[in-house]
């Protein structure tokens, strides 16, 4: 692994100049009905008519922040359904799969007033961090240099329990990258706040797991186990328990091969029932919203982390499913995908969803 250390050596640079500004959003809106109660295990629609929201994560006080993949635009969005406009990333530059994608906050938010997007630029994909106040200031490229294509960007962030940030990249359509050491592409990586390789990491650098074709949700169960789901190609969608240095297959396998080489998945689905997206673990289960599949998988766990048999739920109701995040109450907030130009939009679309598992 050591060849993949050069590279991220590159990866700390000046302060990016972004153009953020802080005024109210001006399309979305909140239903009519979105005070109204809805019966347990119905999901209530929250905000109507964004432009695909992507990532979803939360401030301590239960706003969440809400990424627009196309408009650039980051959102805050309060448990009521008020929409207001954080900033517009102006270094963003949409194209295909890529554009606005993942955002984290920081788990020590009051002390720091760190926020993190994952964003596609004119050249690369990129982390940046910022503190936020009443606006996004003090921009810092933590990470640049992760490979972008029109298809297969990656782009999930997320905190995981030991305070580290995850991040997945995508293998762009160019497969031999996700076995490629050398490569930041078709990986998980794991750093700190300051974008260095994370103590504890498998080498001296950035990688947590490689052999992935296009990683969308990662998630932690109540024991620090990590779950990620993956894209298939052809034959397999995947959730997979993801280990330290673990090589997950692509592209040599898709699915479970069963070889001594490679981490097999906890749980396959045919590609046309899922394209696992966004994952999040509420109430025992993982909940893994589906784009192709237009429906929210629930994946009971079992005490040792194995996955019982999924449920599907609300197939065809609400569309393409992208966005999954576990609020600070327990509920979990679902961000539809029907106008990312291979959906259906219906009046209302895109909208932000609140389930109580």
């Amino acid at each position: 692994m050591s060849r993949l250390a050069p590279i991220l050596a590159t990866a700390m640079v000046a302060a990016l100049v972004a153009s953020c500004s802080a005024a109210p959003a001006d399309t979305a809106r909140p239903p009519a009905s979105a005070a109204a109660a809805a019966p347990p295990g119905t999901p209530r629609t929250l905000v109507e008519d964004l432009p695909v929201p992507w990532g979803i994560a939360f401030l301590p006080g239960g706003d969440a922040l809400v990424t627009e993949r196309d408009t650039a635009r980051l959102l805050r969005v309060t448990a009521a359904g008020k929409v207001t406009e954080v900033g517009e990333i102006g270094d963003v530059r949409p194209d295909g799969e890529g554009g606005l994608l993942g955002v984290a906050v920081s788990p020590v938010f009051t002390e720091d007033h760190y926020v993190f997007l994952y964003f596609t630029s004119a050249q690369d994909n990129r982390i940046v961090r910022y503190r936020y106040d009443r606006g996004l200031t003090d921009a810092t490229v933590l990470l640049d240099g992760i490979p972008k294509g029109p298809i297969h960007n990656g782009g999930r962030l997320a905190f995981g329990p030991d305070g580290y940030l995850y991040a997945s990249t995508g293998e762009t359509g160019d497969r031999a990258l996700a076995q490629d050491l050398g490569s930041m592409a078709g990986k998980i990586l794991r750093m700190t706040v300051d974008g260095k390789p994370a103590p504890g990491n498998p080498s001296a650098n950035l990688l947590w797991s490689y052999g992935h074709r296009n990683v969308q949700g990662m998630a932690w169960d109540p024991s620090g186990r990590m779950y990620a789901s993956e894209f298939g190609s052809s034959s397999f969608d995947e959730i997979n328990l993801i280990r330290k240095g673990g090589n997950y297959g692509w592209p040599e396998v898709e699915g479970a091969g069963g070889s001594p080489r490679f981490i097999d998945p906890i749980v396959t689905w045919s590609t046309d029932e899922a394209s696992p997206s966004g994952m999040a673990y509420a109430d025992g289960s993982l909940w893994v919203g589906a784009l192709r599949g237009r429906r929210l998988w629930q994946v009971p766990l079992a005490a040792d982390g194995t996955a019982g048999t999924p449920v599907a739920r609300f197939k065809g109701r609400y569309g393409r499913l992208r966005a999954v995040a576990a609020a600070p109450g327990g509920s979990l907030w679902i961000g539809t995908s029907n106008k990312d130009g291979r959906g259906s939009p219906v009046p209302g679309d895109d909208r932000i969803l609140v389930l109580t598992p």
